[in-house]
């Protein structure tokens, strides 16, 4: 279950390799701290992976900004539909939400 992101005006479509007419978009991830999660942080395009790292780092990260650097191609990114989301995000599981559970009183505050 996948769907087309419609392209913004003036964008290039790409070809089914992930190509514009040029090189692949690289889809940027950084990190910012240790322990904190990688964050999408935009997209662009180089000819190979290293090429990818050393632009995102130039382009996306100033003054020690970040920690790590993930960059992935934009045509290994499966996505979801908005549209869906009530089928793969359902809210009703109330076995997530333990509030039918006794605590006993040994266990003092938890």
């Amino acid at each position: 279950m996948s769907y087309d992101v419609p392209p913004i005006e003036g964008e290039q479509e790409e070809g089914p390799d992930g190509t514009s007419g040029g090189y692949p978009l690289w889809e940027v991830f950084i990190r910012a701290a240790r322990g904190l999660n990688h964050v999408h942080a935009g997209s662009l395009h180089a000819p190979d992976a290293e090429t990818a790292a050393r632009s995102a780092r130039d382009v996306y990260t100033r003054r020690n900004e970040g920690v790590s650097i993930w960059v992935v191609p934009s045509s290994a990114i499966h996505a979801t539909d908005p549209d869906e989301a009530d089928a793969w995000f359902d809210s009703d599981k109330p076995y997530r939400h333990p509030t039918f559970y006794d605590i006993p009183d040994e266990v003092g505050h938890m």
